[in-house]
């Protein structure tokens, strides 16, 4: 019995913010040193980033809102306030991007028996997953499984629970919904960390329909997921809730542990080889990480045109952004082996050995 993603949709939200104004929001903010102000200028022309979405209007028209003053200014919201945000705006964009999801595979709403979502970006009870339920007209009875604050590689738990539930029950449909609002989590910041972490993230949600039935279109067949965990990594990478928002550690040394452990980490995956991969759907956490994996994996320019693309286009999102990257390989309809990965605080490996068919 073979597991299929159908489909692979996303939705952002309407606001797109251009690095440039984004860049400086930051620099505009009183007492930040010239030092500050010079690893803002670099972090943000350097990020590989051109637009990113937000469910923050002021961030990209100006005015006063919960996080921004009308001068720019960014306030110290509480996490409370911040929630408060995640609470309006996460549930709406999870519902968009699952019925994209659920119209593009062909399935109708009440095929659905389970649904997985991912997020870290925010809590609320009842959430995304009875969003998806109400606002796609899901069954009462169908089965919801939350995946909480694992990071940007909390879509290949989701997809793993997934595959898991088809394979014991071979009749079941399962959407997995990924959606973040990383840009709630805004602050006036000094620290080069810090500032790094201000420079990258982005708002949006991607859903995958999952099911061990025939597909009628290109779909991505699950053969295999991997966990790991890259040595001497565990405090390089943190997210942790702090009064102000969300807190991220993003340590400079990250790309280059990546770097000097994907290959070993990866080849349990591909008993093949990494000649036998067709396509690559690398998690773009920022452009070093995308640089150290494609020269540690010796892949050529094509292989991770896609990740830097999403990368471009949308920032790094967080949970939902390899699951961008896989529906433009879907698009490509390059068809054999695909190889997926994400990195997430840990600093853990999740991948997965899919295989693209379909394709006529």
């Amino acid at each position: 019995m073979t597991t299929r993603i159908l489909a692979i949709e996303t939705a952002t939200p309407p606001a797109v913010l251009s690095q440039e104004r984004a860049r400086d929001i930051l620099l505009a903010q009183p007492g930040l040193s010239r030092l500050g102000a010079r690893l803002v200028t670099t972090a943000f022309d350097g990020s590989g980033i051109e637009r990113r979405a937000t469910v923050v209007e002021a961030l990209v028209d100006g005015g006063a809102s919960e996080l921004l003053e009308a001068d720019d200014r960014i306030r110290p919201a509480s996490t409370g306030e911040r929630n408060g945000l995640y609470a309006r705006h996460a549930s709406p964009l999870a519902v968009e991007a699952g019925g994209r999801a659920l119209a593009a595979a062909g399935v109708d709403p009440a095929e659905v028996t389970h649904v997985v979502t991912a997020s870290c970006t925010g809590f609320v009870s009842p959430g995304p997953d009875l969003a998806l339920v109400h606002g796609l007209g899901l069954r009462a009875e169908t089965a919801r499984l939350h995946v909480g604050f694992m990071g940007c590689s909390a879509a290949f738990p989701a997809l793993r629970t997934a595959d898991a539930i088809c394979r014991a029950d071979p009749g079941a449909v399962v959407l997995v919904v990924c959606v973040e609002l990383c840009t709630l989590h805004l602050r006036a910041v000094d620290d080069p960390e810090q500032i790094v972490a201000m420079s990258l993230f982005a708002d949006g949600a991607a859903a995958a329909v999952v099911a061990s039935r025939p597909a009628s279109r290109p779909a991505l067949a699950l053969d295999a997921f991997l966990t790991g965990v890259l040595p001497d990594s565990i405090d390089e990478m943190r997210w942790t809730i702090g009064d102000g928002g969300f807190l991220m550690r993003l340590s400079s040394r990250v790309p280059g542990i990546i770097g000097r452990g994907i290959r070993e980490a990866i080849a349990p995956l591909l008993p093949e080889g990494r000649d036998a991969v067709a396509g690559w759907a690398v998690h773009p956490g920022g452009r070093s990480i995308v640089d150290h994996v494609q020269d540690a994996l010796a892949l050529p320019d094509a292989a991770v045109r896609p990740s830097r693309g999403v990368l471009a286009d949308h920032g790094n999102m967080s949970s939902p952004t390899v699951l961008f990257v896989l529906r433009r390989l879907l698009a490509e309809r390059t068809e054999g082996t695909v190889c997926a990965m994400a990195f997430g605080p840990g600093l853990t490996l999740e991948a997965a050995r899919m295989r693209l068919e379909g394709v006529t």
